[in-house]
């Protein structure tokens, strides 16, 4: 095989994914193989950045469609990007609620507080600023 190509057993090796996930993806246009090595697939290197940005963005909550935008962002695109503005806004967010069950976590971990649930402490991880209004205080979000 070309040294500069990589077949696609292994660029599933490299990224972790199947083969047929790799196959998905090029059926959906976001990656095209270089070529074939007999009848298995060959791809540049470059491809294990674009799966990267790709699986990323799918663990990140991206759906299908909004990675298909994504790929094809461009600056002259100002309804895209304000879609993409918006869902790092909902990142955010995420990352604080994820923020706040970690340190519940840890917390609780080491915790002899009796039951676990009733300790103020932990009870607090759950609340966006960490210490103020509860969920049931708090305005809906809709």
């Amino acid at each position: 095989m070309d040294g500069e190509l990589l077949d696609i057993g292994e660029v599933a090796r490299r990224t972790g994914l199947a083969a047929s996930a790799l196959r998905y993806y090029e059926k959906q246009g976001f990656i095209a193989p270089a070529g074939r090595n007999g009848l298995r697939r060959s791809y540049r290197p470059d491809v294990l950045d674009r799966l990267a940005l790709i699986v990323c963005a799918r663990d990140a909550g991206f759906t299908i469609a909004e990675i298909a935008g994504f790929l094809r962002a461009a600056p002259g695109d100002p309804e895209l990007r304000a879609r993409l503005a918006d869902k790092a806004v909902r990142l955010e967010d995420d990352i604080a609620r994820l923020e706040r069950m970690r340190d519940a976590l840890r917390h609780a971990s080491a915790c002899a507080h009796e039951p676990l649930v009733e300790c103020p402490d932990f009870k607090r991880h759950f609340r966006p600023d960490g210490g103020g209004q509860s969920v049931s205080e708090r305005p809906s979000r809709q």
